[in-house]
């Protein structure tokens, strides 16, 4: 895009500002029927909207979670804390580096959040929620200093924030409104993993008030490591100051943590596709038990980003590291109400998972990776040099693993986002117009270098897990210290680096016009950016060269694993350089037909533009860095969505009606028809319609909070695979849902937060199904004392065998399939401190 384009188009919005209003109307300028009793408690909601609003005056779909329900949820993963919010579907292992998050059936075609946008404090963690190894979840974290969490489903998302169509999640921190603090201490009473939480806030003059808080935490987890694999911790701090008719706000955050990745392991399957039966491997339970790393399988060779010898701590797992800082602004100005948000944010980190690519029985495994005659003997552990019978049943399942070893570094998400707008209401006629615009920018840093290969391992429980070399019959060894290949497969397939930075800037506004129980309200925004940047990688093509022979070791000697290393060609990039534009708007309607009623509709259009997916395909030109296909820069997303709000004291309830649909060119890792791990390249188009619940029920000490979400979703075209049309995208179920039952009175709390889901396809050919699950997290919190909390959280107290994705689209003769499990019964008792 031009900059004279780009002026044309700023010049516009700023001309436009009377034109735009906001989307929602405040609660004090209805004119509501008359009620009876006492108003119940209003909810004001202030993401993706254009001004903080009660819920019943507003034209969206929306749910709130504070902090003291997240304390009972019985896990801190991000992930599983979204689930607890209805339209949301979320795929974890219970940490927050491997995940996959969507809205309202949108798809969830690999890991990450496209179409939902996660923030904190109002502002992106990331402007692409799914780039390859770096998704948001992994870089945000919830504590004591969290005061709330919103979140948006479709409306006016699509324009009050760019990338985000199918919805925003916001975190929001505490900023010292209450006075003093707390400390609270936990510990896994069956696993461990020990942990500090604090937070305090409170005044330092009229006009300032601070809040400052975050965590520390280390040990095993509640998955068998042999070492321990959390590691780390974040401090966040605000102060703000209070002048005349606004504030000004200062944020800090500095994180720095270390998770594993709970990803896919090995499961056993039987039955038949449409009625399978899942259980754990003899020897291996992947509800307690990790193969990411262990206390026998750390550090390997391997190459960096100059292609020069270098060491792979498996054992670092998936790091994160933030450090950010950001502004807040707020004042009424002649008449205008003007606020801008501005943050900067470093953050860096690796990736580190291992996928199972072929699980085979100690036999088949020499044989196929040795040839005739070959042996296999443990590279690492106890029994480092000893030679494995072909007839022994190791760890009790006589099983050995290739493993794909995936590891990314990331060098550079740092991104700077600001976002200004204002705001102002005119009287007209016997009603009000409010107009909003904005301007909206960010840079995102895209830099990661991508480290993968393969080796072998035996499945064993407890951390216990050790390398396995593998011997040619002539004693040769086809493997170095478990590596098979430096290299995916021996090749120099997937072994990148991206040097990318993206720019969007994006006028927006939006008009609004109330006149009694009636408002009706419109949106529109306008996101361009720029791409640019390198790209390095032998899969680029042309004649580039991805493999040499590297003494990795440093032992003088050329092993068979070292004669063929992936590396970069560095005299031989490709290049990024494309711009792109898309509209987005939104209209909707309110009505209130009484105090505890309203009815609301809604149409809105938006897009998410694509990230790093896009290269190494035919899609982008690596020579000149254009786009060879104009529609791949973003994905655009339809939405249509009607509802009825409820609301009087002791009881709320929300029902909406949805409708979506979307175009979405992708990668996908899956599976053949043999359970062999596969990439699968998509070019598709969706839609999905379905209805949102949400209650809360409360009569004296007793509440009830529910959710539930039925979609029925499919595939409506597929350029690559026609075969799929019709069919339900992966991972979908009919019906996901959440209830939390509580009794609560002075002295104690009791009750249960109940995760659920119906049975969904492990892929999109569907085929293979995963079975519904539902998962029973009961909560105990006794206050003895005044300023004194004992709690007791049971996650998964059934201890149910919960897949979240299996990847194999059917049942492989070997019986056994890669699956991801939720963790099992894992208990934390903990001690809070209020002062």
């Amino acid at each position: 895009m031009t900059k004279t384009k780009a002026f044309l188009l700023v010049s516009a919005a700023l001309f436009a500002l009377p034109a735009y209003a906001s989307e929602e109307t405040d609660a004090s300028d209805r004119t509501s029927g008359g009620a009876a009793e006492a108003p119940a408690k209003k909810q004001s909601f202030t993401t993706g909207v254009a001004k903080g609003r009660d819920l019943l005056d507003t034209a969206i779909s929306a749910s709130t979670l504070d902090e003291a329900e997240i304390q009972k949820i019985g896990t801190r993963s991000i992930a599983e804390v979204l689930s607890n919010i209805p339209g949301i579907r979320a795929e974890t292992g219970g940490t927050d580096g491997l995940t996959a998050i969507t809205i309202r059936g949108l798809p969830l075609a690999a890991d990450g959040s496209k179409f939902l946008q996660i923030q904190e404090d109002g502002l992106p963690v990331l402007e692409f929620g799914d780039v390859h190894f770096a998704a948001t979840t992994a870089f945000l974290r919830t504590d004591l200093s969290l005061s709330q969490v919103q979140a948006i489903r479709g409306g006016s998302a699509s324009t009050f924030s760019s990338n985000s169509p199918g919805g925003i999640v916001n975190f929001i921190s505490k900023t010292g409104e209450e006075e003093g603090g707390m400390i609270q201490l936990s510990s896994g009473l069956d696993h461990e993993l020990g942990r500090a939480d604090f937070n305090y806030g409170g005044r330092l003059s009229e006009s300032m008030r601070f809040n400052i808080g975050g965590f520390y935490r280390q040990g095993e987890g509640p998955r068998a490591s042999g070492y321990n694999a959390f590691r780390g911790g974040q401090v966040k701090f605000n102060i703000t100051k209070t002048l005349g008719s606004g504030f000004v706000r200062l944020y800090a955050k500095y994180l720095d943590d270390r998770e594993p990745n709970y990803g896919l392991v090995p499961v056993r399957v039987s039955g038949t596709n449409s009625d399978p039966d899942y259980a754990p491997l003899p020897g291996f339970d992947p509800r307690r038990d990790t193969l990411t790393a262990s206390r026998y399988r750390g550090a390997t060779p391997t190459v960096d980003q100059d292609n020069n010898p270098a060491t792979l701590d498996r054992r670092e797992g998936n790091r994160s590291k933030v450090a950010s800082l950001g502004v807040e602004a707020q004042f009424d100005v002649a008449g205008w109400s003007l606020s801008n948000r501005v943050r900067y944010a470093r953050i860096s980190g690796s990736y580190n998972e291992t996928l199972p690519s072929a699980t085979l029985p100690v036999p088949a495994f020499a044989m196929a990776f040795g040839g005739p005659g070959a042996s296999l003997r443990y590279a690492t552990g106890p029994n480092a040099g000893a030679t494995i019978s072909p007839a022994s049943a190791i760890n009790g399942n006589g099983l050995v693993a290739n493993a794909l070893d995936l590891n990314a570094r990331i060098n550079s998400m740092d991104n700077f986002t600001n976002d200004l707008r204002g705001s102002r209401v005119w009287e007209l006629g016997n009603g009000k117009l409010t107009t909003t615009a904005g301007f909206y920018a960010s840079s995102q840093d895209v830099d990661l270098y991508y480290d993968f290969g393969n080796s072998a391992y035996d499945l064993a429980s407890g951390g216990n897990s050790a390398f396995i070399d593998v011997i040619a019959a002539n004693g040769t060894p086809a493997s170095q210290g478990g590596v098979l290949s430096y290299g995916i497969f021996g090749g120099s397939g997937y072994h990148r680096r991206y040097d990318l930075n993206y720019r969007v800037y994006a006028p927006y506004g939006s008009v609004n016009y109330q006149q009694g129980p009636l408002a009706v309200g419109a949106s529109l925004r306008y996101d361009f950016g720029k791409v640019s940047g390198t790209l390095y990688g032998a899969d680029l093509g042309g004649n580039r060269v991805g493999l040499a022979a590297i003494d990795l070791n440093r032992d003088g000697v050329i092993s068979g694993p070292e004669s063929a290393v992936a590396v970069l060609p560095l005299a031989q990039p490709g290049f990024a350089d494309y711009d792109y534009g898309y509209a987005s708007y939104s209209v909707g309607v309110n009505y209130r037909l009484a105090e505890p009623v309203s009815l609301f509709a809604r149409y809105s259009r938006g897009a998410r533009a694509s990230a790093d997916r896009l290269f190494f395909s035919p899609t982008v030109n690596p020579a000149s860095g254009k786009l060879t296909d104009e529609s791949a820069a973003y994905a655009p997303v339809k939405q249509a969505e009607g509802g009825i709000k409820f609301r009087k004291p002791g009881m709320t309830l929300f029902v909406t009606g949805f409708w979506a649909s979307t175009k979405d060119k992708n990668l996908q890792i899956g599976a053949d028809a043999t359970g062999a791990v596969a990439l699968i390249t998509i070019d598709r188009s969706y839609s999905a319609k379905g209805v949102e619940v949400e209650g809360l029920f409360e009569r004296g000490p007793l509440s009830l909070r529910v959710g539930a979400t039925y979609t029925k979703a499919k595939i409506d075209s597929d350029r690559t695979d026609p075969t799929a049309v019709g069919n339900t995208p992966r991972h979908q179920p009919d019906l996901i849902f959440q209830a939390m039952p509580q009794y609560q009175t002075g002295l104690f709390s009791v009750g249960a937060n109940i995760l659920g889901t119906t049975s969904s396809y492990a892929q999109d050919s569907n085929l293979l199904k995963q079975p519904s699950y539902v998962i029973v997290s009961p909560f105990l919190q006794v206050r003895p004392t005044a300023r004194v909390e004992l709690s007791l959280n049971a996650y998964n107290v059934f201890d149910k065998l919960a897949l979240v994705q299996v990847g194999s689209a059917a049942i492989p003769a070997s019986g056994i399939v890669n699956a991801q499990t939720l963790n099992g019964r894992t208990i934390t008792g903990s001690v809070r401190f209020s002062f």
